[in-house]
C-alpha cells in the first residue's frame, strides 16, 4: 500500500489502540483523515487482511441510531501498520505525523 500521510494517520491511530475495535467515525475525528480518503484506506486494509471488520450487535444500543460498523486489525494487520509506522519515522515527509520515540 503507498504512503501516504493519510495512511500513515490512519496506522498511527489504529496502532495505539491495536486490539480495539476502530470505527470509522471515531478515526475521522482523530486522524483528521476525511471520510472520503478514511474509507477507502480501510476497504485496502480489508482486502490486505490487515483488518476484519463487524457489526455493532443492535441490541447493545442505548439510543436510536443504526448499528455502526467497526474495524479490528488483526495479527499481520498489527505487523503490516507497525512495519509502516517503523518506515515512516525514516521519512522526513512524515516525522512531524508520528510520536517521538521514548
Amino acid at each position: 500500500m503507498r504512503k501516504t500521510t493519510a495512511l500513515i494517520q490512519v496506522a498511527n491511530a489504529m496502532m495505539a489502540e491495536p486490539t480495539e475495535r476502530h470505527w470509522g467515525y471515531g478515526l475521522t475525528k482523530i486522524t483528521g483523515v476525511r471520510s472520503g480518503v478514511l474509507y477507502p484506506i480501510l476497504e485496502r486494509m480489508l482486502d490486505e487482511g490487515w483488518v476484519e471488520d463487524g457489526w455493532e450487535d443492535p441490541s447493545e444500543i442505548s439510543d436510536r441510531r443504526p448499528p455502526r460498523r467497526y474495524y479490528v486489525l488483526t495479527g499481520d494487520g498489527q505487523a503490516e501498520l507497525a512495519a509502516i509506522l517503523s518506515d515512516a519515522q525514516k521519512d522526513r515527509r512524515f516525522t512531524q505525523l508520528l510520536p517521538r520515540p521514548a
